[in-house]
């Protein structure tokens, strides 16, 4: 390889995408150079779902080869191939499903389900094929948040079920399997047996991610499921203030202790916007998810508003990274998937890395 094939290798593996905030090299994507005098192209595959960025980060990528190089002319081909961590070897993976993505929260009421639909969706909306679960069993809401209410998935043998479809993502949950206000009046086990049958009967097909709202708290549902389920990564939601913080490090403590990698933290509500005066007020404190993922060593993924657009486009059935794809609300969205997608791919990374090879040689 020739010094300038050096040199341009080393600049696109340093180089940072703004969203996903860690460098690509670390993420797993893989580039291929090839020179022939002061012409460069370059073949790049992305580890982690980032379509919509491309455009930006071409133009980045050109604009420091010229600057840095002198190179006259820039060829750039992406393609995009998701790597896959299948979490614990001890579980068995779910065939076709390369990541399983948990949302959670150490309590009710920080927006949990409304940012694991929009996360589902903005992986998506960057060109990564998805599923989402809900694992809500006692509250479940995304059949309502993805407009589903009142369809019932299908069957084929009357053994397994047909995921529903919304917004180019595939959805499960027991919110389509029984009307809407009737009560699951069930015991932990129970609830543990139906959530195994969500996951594993179900035709999900070939997913990159499935991404799963999980039920609030760190009870033995959330256990069971940690232990059963081969789980990727998890992350955690929670609102700025104390008492939710309190709970939200209960759940990352779980996950640690079950050897789940805790991607990082989302703070919801993290700040409200007077759309009358364009007030900014930090409602239920300031600076809390980000002082908690510092004390643990994890990534704040995002600080996500209070606005009522966000509730409205839920009620709705058509979350906001859809509802408004172009705005401000579903950017911050796209940005929180495409920075947990690359952290995902770190931990692929890491942990193919991190096991012993064996070479058997003949003696």
């Amino acid at each position: 390889m020739s010094d300038l094939s050096d040199s341009v290798t080393q600049l696109v593996n340093d180089f940072v995408e703004i969203a996903a905030g860690i460098s690509l090299e670390s993420s797993g994507s893989q580039v291929r150079v090839e020179t022939d005098s002061r012409a460069v192209s370059l073949n790049l595959v992305l580890s982690f779902p980032m379509r919509t960025a491309i455009p930006d980060l071409e133009k980045s990528l050109r604009a420091r080869l010229v600057a840095n190089h002198g190179v006259d002319s820039v060829s750039i081909n992406f393609v995009q191939e998701i790597v896959s961590n299948i979490g614990r070897q001890s579980v068995k993976p779910i065939h076709g499903i390369k990541n399983i993505l948990v949302v959670a929260s150490g309590k009710g009421g920080v927006g949990k389900s409304t940012t694991a639909a929009n996360l589902a969706l903005a992986l998506a909306h960057d060109g990564a094929k998805v599923g989402l679960l809900d694992a809500d069993i006692y509250g479940p809401s995304q059949a309502r948040m993805m407009g589903l209410t009142g369809q019932r998935p299908s069957s084929r043998d009357g053994k397994t079920f047909e995921p529903l479809e919304a917004f180019g993502i595939k959805v499960m949950s027991i919110g389509l399997l029984v009307d809407e206000e009737q009560p699951m009046v069930w015991r932990g086990p129970m609830v543990t047996q139906a959530l195994t049958q969500l996951l594993n009967d179900c035709h999900w097909g070939d997913l990159d991610y499935l991404v799963v709202d999980m039920p609030p708290g760190t009870g033995d549902i959330q256990l069971t499921l940690s232990q059963r389920v081969p789980i990727s990564g998890a992350v955690i939601v929670t609102t700025p203030q104390d008492i939710a913080l309190l709970d939200a490090r209960k759940g990352l403590k779980m996950f640690e202790k079950v050897g789940v990698p805790v991607l990082g933290i989302v703070e919801n509500m993290s700040t409200h916007v007077c759309s009358n005066c364009g007030h900014e007020e930090h409602i239920f404190g300031a600076g809390g998810g980000a002082r908690m993922a510092k004390q643990y060593g994890v990534d704040l993924l995002a600080e996500l508003p209070l606005d009522i657009r966000i509730r409205e486009q839920a009620d709705d059935g058509k979350p906001t990274v859809v509802a408004e794809p172009n705005s401000d609300l579903a950017q911050a969205y796209v940005s929180m998937a495409r920075r947990t997608s690359a952290r995902l791919a770190r931990y692929a990374v890491q942990a193919s890395t991190s096991i012993p090879k064996i070479v058997i040689e003949e003696t």
